[in-house]
């Protein structure tokens, strides 16, 4: 589904599940979000928890929500095993599409809008609009990553198989 050809497509995206449209530069936190989205595309919890720092926090979305009733987020390497197996392992496939990067020089963070399809093993899917933002440690894993987007926006695109 990726609309860049292999040649073009930056090393850390290893999904054919992931259109990028944006800025391809190699930011760290960009780099980071790249392969956070090609693990969960590829349904790989192992190569997931490899992006994120031991102390990492995930909030996804941000605030309360069915995935975490208190709206604290889920922390370190637990807490975001707990979220896959919640909230990414029951779905049949992600698709990706990213339509915007953004990420200053020297920084080491990225904001990323795009939107996700999720489609469920009896074919039926959702359409989550959203924007991710990613923080990274200086060795390139990812601190917190915080998803805005509204659980009744996504339920609303809501499509039967």
């Amino acid at each position: 589904m990726s609309t860049s050809t292999d040649a073009s497509r930056p090393a850390a995206i290893t999904s054919d599940a992931i259109d990028w449209r944006a800025a391809t530069d190699e930011h760290p936190a960009r780099m980071a979000s790249m392969r956070s989205y090609s693990a969960v595309a590829k349904g790989d919890l192992a190569e997931w928890l490899t992006v994120y720092a031991e102390d990492a926090v995930l909030e996804d979305p941000v605030g309360p929500s069915m995935f975490d009733p208190e709206g604290r987020g889920h922390h370190g390497h637990e807490g975001i095993r707990a979220f896959w197996e919640l909230a990414i392992a029951p779905i049949a496939t992600f698709e990706f599409t990213i339509s915007d990067s953004f990420a200053n020089a020297g920084s080491n963070t990225c904001a990323n809008i795009g939107s996700i399809r999720t489609s469920f093993p009896d074919g039926s899917h959702t359409t989550t609009d959203l924007i991710m933002v990613y923080v990274v440690h200086d060795d390139g894993r990812v601190a917190s990553m915080k998803a805005f987007w509204e659980p009744e926006r996504t339920m609303a695109t809501f499509t039967k198989a």
